[in-house]
């Protein structure tokens, strides 16, 4: 019997799995959406919802956990100091699943996981001063 085991297997090994859903949680949190299939989109739902909770506390205890699934330090001081503050209010349900077509090679249902709420694709502040500091600096001249 299946009583409370929830965790899909995706047909993969052990250390496979983590180190592909860690590999997607890193993906998500850089871009703000990926294309995935429908099931890795549906695990990797629990496993970023997860980090991003223990992102919110901004403690060094909470960033030695995270940092443990996500080794990109840019991709990390994004997560704690952008997306997860914007969630600071919100219970849970920080992403979400949007269904699409299938994929033309094998017909694999394919799935857009999202972050809610935040500019998806995100876009880059530091760009459009520096785009601005630019055309300043050319009029005044």
């Amino acid at each position: 019997m299946r009583h409370r085991v929830r965790k899909g297997k995706l047909g993969l090994k052990t250390q496979h799995r983590l180190s592909m859903l860690k590999n997607l949680a890193t993906e998500l949190f850089r871009h703000g959406r990926i294309v995935t299939t429908d099931t890795r989109a549906k695990e990797l739902k629990r496993f970023s919802e997860k980090l991003i909770t223990i992102a919110k506390n901004d403690s060094v205890h909470s960033r030695r956990l995270v940092d443990a699934k996500i080794k990109n330090r840019e991709v990390l001081k994004n997560l704690f100091e952008f997306i997860a503050p914007s969630f600071i209010n919100r219970p849970g349900g920080y992403t979400r699943v949007i269904k699409m077509n299938y994929r033309r090679g094998d017909a694999a249902p394919l799935s857009a996981i999202e972050l809610v709420g935040l500019d998806v694709p995100f876009t880059k502040v530091e760009d459009n001063n520096e785009v601005q500091q630019e055309e300043t600096t050319e009029s005044t001249e």
